[in-house]
């Protein structure tokens, strides 16, 4: 039996060629899966750049049954193949190539969202729940990509696919436009970014700590303790005090003195209280006036400023600041006012005077932090 016998169309030196071409494809396939990126995989660890761990790790995502694929498509072109044959060899050629292409992009879309995940991590809380739901969508486009070229290499006319799916797509966004709605939000929340996780918010007439930002609710945490689960859509739609983001906080003190205190005494209370809240650690002295005079007090306004925003640090200044205004009034033998009255008589048929009477209010603080999420 010679090379030149035919079997099945081709001369048995063709089906020989062909068997030799479909072995060594394999072969240098293998040798190169298990040798050569092995040893590049190595070489990209022990380096600093990035570029090389990536490679590395897309390529380790090869299939290894996908490629064989590709080798008996080569092994037949030295072959005279019936045409449906040689049709379905070469769909089947290209397809393999299109899934191992997925695959690829795939790995390397989740190399990607490790390596900046591992980066951002603790730092920047909402750009990891950013990636992570592009990294979805991203993957949900490339194995879309994917399924519409197969079906284009097994003959399905895509284009009227595309149409028809338009079509539903309409009806299901139709009536899914409320989880749609929440959907964009995020993404809207994710990449505009106007709070991350850790923020205190005061949404409407709710207010808490951001504890996570899915893609349909926004969790916070409540004062009381009780977790509010907010739609993204009503967050976004909503008027948003982002207290989080607090460079230093404002404080203002209204105190009253009576008004037997004299007037060169008057004129030293500011001084004092100036030189109180320069004491105090984290404190931004503004100013503080005589400010009026009330019904029954001499009063005082004192603005400050806490040059850290936690609300805590805040009331402990606060109430240092009060205290040493106290004993400060208290050497100086001033004295806070507080609601009185003094009624004067007149005798009977004196018509030269009349009823009077006066009154005087303690002192009174009227900052504007009346809870921890003041501003």
């Amino acid at each position: 039996m010679g090379l030149d016998q035919m079997i099945y169309g081709n001369t048995l030196g063709a089906w020989l060629m062909a068997a030799g071409i479909y072995a060594a494809t394999t072969l240098a396939l293998w040798l190169l899966e298990r040798y050569a990126l092995r040893g590049f995989t190595r070489f990209a660890r022990g380096t600093q750049t990035a570029v090389d761990d990536l490679v590395a790790d897309v390529l380790s995502e090869t299939k290894f049954g996908l490629i064989l694929f590709v080798a008996l498509f080569a092994a037949s072109l030295a072959l005279q193949l019936d045409p449906t044959v040689a049709l379905v060899i070469r769909r089947a050629a290209a397809i393999a190539i299109v899934v191992q292409g997925g695959i690829w992009a795939s790995a390397a879309l989740a190399f990607w969202v490790s390596r900046f995940v591992d980066q951002m991590a603790g730092e920047d809380a909402e750009a990891v729940t950013m990636v992570s739901a592009l990294s979805f969508v991203g993957r949900l486009v490339v194995w879309s990509v994917v399924l519409l070229l197969i079906l284009d290499n097994l003959g399905v006319e895509v284009a009227a696919l595309l149409a028809g799916l338009g079509i539903g797509g309409i009806a299901v966004a139709l009536a899914a436009q409320n989880v749609l709605g929440d959907l964009l939000a995020s993404l809207s929340i994710i990449l505009d970014k106007p709070f991350v996780i850790g923020d205190f918010l005061v949404v409407g007439d709710q207010q808490g700590t951001v504890e996570s930002i899915g893609l349909k609710t926004t969790r916070l945490r409540s004062l009381g303790g009780e977790q509010l689960i907010l739609g993204n859509s009503d967050v976004v739609n909503t008027r948003i005090r982002n207290l989080g983001r607090m460079e230093d906080r404002r404080g203002m003190l209204r105190i009253g003195v009576t008004y037997d205190t004299p007037r060169e005494v008057l004129a030293r209370i500011p001084g004092w209280i100036e030189e109180i809240a320069d004491a105090q650690e984290e404190v931004r002295f503004d100013r503080s006036h005589l400010s009026g005079f009330g019904d029954s007090a001499v009063e005082f306004d004192t603005i400050f400023y806490m040059t850290v925003p936690q609300y805590d640090r805040f009331m402990d200044a606060k109430q240092a600041i009060l205290l040493a205004i106290h004993e400060r009034f208290e050497r100086a033998g001033v004295a806070f006012a507080y609601p009185t009255q003094v009624v004067y008589t007149i005798p009977a048929g004196d018509d030269s005077g009349a009823e009077a009477s006066g009154a005087a209010a303690p002192a009174e603080d009227t900052s504007s932090e009346r809870a921890p999420a003041g501003g």
